[in-house]
């Protein structure tokens, strides 16, 4: 597996107009567009930081992981997982399966901006919650 760089740091926030004034308005990075993923049931915004992003989530439903992760964390938002880029998803899959690391997506979805997402449980991870993306 070749991971590239770091993709993104993924940060939850109850709400994104509070979560942006820090990371916006405060550090002064420039807000990269908004996207809803249905699936996933989250609207993210990405936020460039040289090559790579940090990217607010917030959670369009009650059921979503996002507002699970929220409630877990006494209804405050935080760091919710790291993404790795990829050279090659699939290719990385089969060797994390090989190597006997518990997945949550043992197959790639479809995440903002049209990447190929899939997450390792955190069991694996040493309780971090880790995407590994593959961009065009």
């Amino acid at each position: 597996m070749k991971i590239l760089k770091i993709d993104h740091l993924g940060i939850a926030v109850p709400n994104m107009d509070e979560g942006k004034k820090f990371w916006a308005d405060v550090l002064g990075l420039k807000v990269e567009g908004s996207e809803t993923v249905e699936e996933q049931k989250v609207t993210t915004v990405f936020l460039p930081v040289g090559d790579s992003e940090v990217e607010l989530l917030v959670s369009t439903s009650p059921d979503g992981p996002i507002a699970k992760f929220i409630e877990k964390n006494g209804g405050k938002g935080g760091f919710q997982h790291v993404a790795f880029r990829v050279e090659n998803i699939e290719e990385a899959l089969k060797e994390l399966q090989e190597k006997g690391v518990a997945l949550i997506d043992k197959t790639p979805r479809i995440g903002a901006g049209g990447a190929k997402i899939a997450f390792l449980h955190p069991k694996a991870t040493g309780g971090v919650l880790v995407e590994i993306s593959e961009r065009n």
